[in-house]
């Protein structure tokens, strides 16, 4: 009989050796300097201690210990002696105690989130947490048990294939033990087999997403006692170049969100419980898919996926830097993800990299690299496709995106760079140019700090009037395209990023729909819930933007509603029918309270007129968007920071001009200017900027507006040809 003891209480902590602290796992050491962006953010070394008794055990019965996850590297002796090393912080691992146990014992266990060049993720815009934040276990079995080491295996595996057309599926069931033979149960059916056997189902009842995700169990015992059962869905999908997703015979568009695992005050040393709140959000919103980035997520939340029917894409983190190194750990990262993973009915894909070439060129190696993890994913599951997520900046011709069965790319058109426009330009310019490719959209997004407002919102100026604006048109960018296998806005909730100082927030990366604390909603929440829930609902959006100056002022509301009524002060302003967002205008001259209202859906806000405008408001408190100059301040026939960055550059005497400030620009940010000039498709992309909304990008606090008058001065003096 598997007896699993929980081994999470009464460890001792100490970091460099000093300052032990009594601690319960999951634990992580950074879960406050990881996410405040200090100069004290920690990585390196630390040891947890665990003294404790033999447990109780029979003849022949042995003792594993299981680590759910621990970050990013462990190194564990029992006793003095050497135990198991694992690399790799998201994956379960496993070691046998038995043979090393006496009758009191000190368990040693060190973990290491420090720098390397063999361990990923090592270059990513997320905090890399450190510690044992996972569930720790002790396992007892018997003698004759399933198989607990390689590769943290749950010892069963379970692959279903489905014929749609007559309700039937056959189920194949393997196992992995070290006995003679097996009893496997599926559907009240029992085969007594050496490892593995197979099952017909009539009238399946299929793993239907949203709507019906329905799950059977598989059970396989052994004479001894030892026993393991997993849960599992029958269901069939398939993606198409044009009409995207399809699941159970049926076009089930893909739309949803990314998700980190971490959270405010906690990092990613969660619990169930936040798990389960997390997943309510999910649901709340209305997605029916998730990207769970950048590594291998949590069981619990998977299983979480499973009984929700959620659609998920699961990712190894090899990320943003290739390391000629890290080969053999992407490989083990992988092998244990699907190994951990396989079972899960909401995994419809492995994801071999994201943005891998964001500071990686495509040499032979990257290549040979992603070829090798793509062979060795389809050898160990022959029912999922693979995917990738490119950056912006890599050529849509490039020898890397055809090596993964489908690939998507990340974004940012009308954020970090360049305007909205062109993200449907991109989509429609790749699906002609690769008609018979699938691409999806795995990552878009704009960051918005709650504090800040604006009834004139632009690019890069955090708020959360913005981040509506941005998302709305990006909203519409895919509901036009079908041919999108998958999108998913980045992300869920806000992050800690250890790099960032932006935005007014230090350590965050604030694209979320919701804040860090997970529970506040942002405005565009929202939104994507109008587009996607089901359940009726009508939200005022700007319940923070209390202060207006304006005499007039737009009153937005999101709802799944037909029609939404607006009422100021108890009278009814106007009544419009749309779909998804209302927009409205009233005059304000004092403090008003403002109603919308659908059926029995309600929400409310109140504003009030100020007289200037409220600098806390404003990011920086004067602004980081500056207009500079009036068109009667730009001379006809001259050039100009109005003209593109394109134009400008095909000129030798503005090229000059140009070369010297986006070289200063990409200094100031640590980034490496050499070889854009090289990568034809950022080129591409920047050439039909105008250069002004490249200098606002870089932002006051690189290019002031003294030195943007300089400049255009200069542009100025250089007359335009014809």
């Amino acid at each position: 009989m598997r007896k699993v003891v929980a081994f999470n209480d009464n460890w001792n902590f100490s970091k460099n050796g000093v300052d032990t602290v009594s601690v319960s796992i999951p634990h992580t050491w950074n879960n406050i300097d990881g996410q405040d962006g200090g100069n004290d953010y920690y990585r390196g070394t630390c040891t947890y201690t665990k003294n404790f008794s033999k447990p109780e055990i029979n003849d022949g019965e042995r003792v594993f210990i299981e680590f759910r996850g621990a970050a990013m590297s462990a190194k564990a002796s029992l006793n003095g002696k050497e135990l198991v090393s694992h690399r790799g912080g998201y994956s379960t691992f496993r070691a046998d105690m038995t043979d090393i146990l006496e009758a009191e014992n000190v368990l040693i266990v060190e973990v290491d989130n420090s720098a390397n060049n063999a361990v990923y993720p090592q270059m990513a815009d997320f905090t890399f947490y450190g510690g044992i934040y996972r569930d720790v276990n002790l396992i007892i079995v018997p003698e004759e048990h399933f198989e607990l080491l390689k590769d943290g295996t749950p010892g069963i595996k379970v692959t279903s294939k489905v014929d749609l057309k007559n309700k039937k599926a056959v189920v194949t069931v393997e196992t992995w033990h070290n006995g003679k033979e097996v009893l496997i149960t599926v559907n009240d059916e029992t085969k007594k087999v050496p490892d593995k056997a197979e099952f017909e189902i009539e009238n399946v009842h299929l793993w239907d997403g949203l709507d019906d995700p329905y799950l059977y169990t598989a059970k396989a015992c052994l004479s001894g006692g030892d026993c393991v059962s997993t849960k599992f869905g029958v269901r069939d999908f398939e993606i198409d170049s044009e009409k995207g997703f399809f699941l159970n015979g049926r076009s089930y568009p893909l739309r949803g969100v990314s998700r980190h695992q971490d959270r405010i005050g906690l990092g990613n040393a969660l619990t169930k419980k936040e798990h389960e709140e997390d997943m309510d959000v999910v649901l709340e919103l209305g997605a029916n898919t998730l990207r769970l980035a950048h590594y291998q997520h949590a069981q619990e939340f998977y299983d979480l996926c499973d009984e929700k029917g959620l659609i998920v894409w699961a990712e190894i983190p090899y990320i943003t830097k290739h390391m000629s190194e890290g080969k053999e750990n992407a490989k083990s990262q992988m092998k244990e993800l699907i190994t951990q993973c396989y079972n899960h009915p909401s995994i419809v894909c492995w994801g071999l990299s994201n943005e891998i070439t964001a500071s990686s060129p495509v040499t032979d190696e990257l290549l040979s690299d992603h070829k090798e993890l793509n062979d060795m994913c389809h050898k160990m599951d022959s029912t999922r496709p693979t995917v990738m997520a490119h950056a912006f900046m890599l050529e849509k011709d490039s020898p890397l995106i055809p090596i993964a069965d489908i690939a998507s790319y990340n974004l940012y058109f009308g954020w970090y760079l360049g305007e909205l426009e062109q993200n449907e330009e991109f989509f429609d310019e790749y699906h002609k140019m690769f008609p018979d490719r699938v691409i999806g959209f795995s990552e878009y997004g704009a960051d918005a700090n709650s504090r800040f407002h604006s009834s004139k919102p632009e690019q890069g100026d955090y708020t959360e009037e913005y981040q509506c604006l941005y998302h709305e048109h990006i909203l519409k960018c895919i509901e036009e395209r079908p041919y999108l296998w998958a999108t998913h806005v980045w992300n869920l909730f806000d992050f800690a990023a250890d790099g960032r100082d932006e935005g007014g927030k230090k350590g965050e990366n604030q694209k979320g729909l919701v804040e860090f604390d997970h529970k506040t909603k942002k405005d565009a929440f929202y939104l994507y819930k109008a587009a996607w829930s089901k359940n009726p609902f009508v939200h005022v959006c700007g319940k923070k933007y209390v202060d207006r100056a304006e005499d007039k002022t737009k009153v937005k509301v999101y709802s799944n509603c037909e029609s939404v009524s607006l009422m100021v002060d108890g009278k009814l302003v106007d009544t419009k029918s749309g779909k998804t967002v209302f927009e409205f205008e009233i005059d304000i001259t004092g403090e008003h309270r403002i109603e919308a209202l659908s059926g029995d859906c309600r929400d409310e806000m109140t504003i009030k007129h100020v007289n200037e405008s409220n600098s806390e408001y404003i990011f920086g408190g004067s602004g980081n968007v500056v207009n500079w100059f009036d068109k009667e301040d730009i001379k006809a026939g001259f050039f100009s920071i109005k003209d593109t960055f394109g134009d400008l550059m095909k000129n030798p005497g503005t090229a000059a001009i140009v070369g010297k400030i986006m070289a200063k620009a990409s200094a100031s940010r640590g980034e490496v200017a050499e070889g854009t000039k090289d990568n034809k498709a950022l080129m591409q992309m920047m050439a039909g900027l105008s250069f002004e909304s490249l200098l606002k990008k870089a932002g006051a606090n690189v290019i002031s507006p003294d030195q943007v008058k300089s400049i255009n001065d200069a542009l100025q003096n250089i007359p335009k040809e014809g």
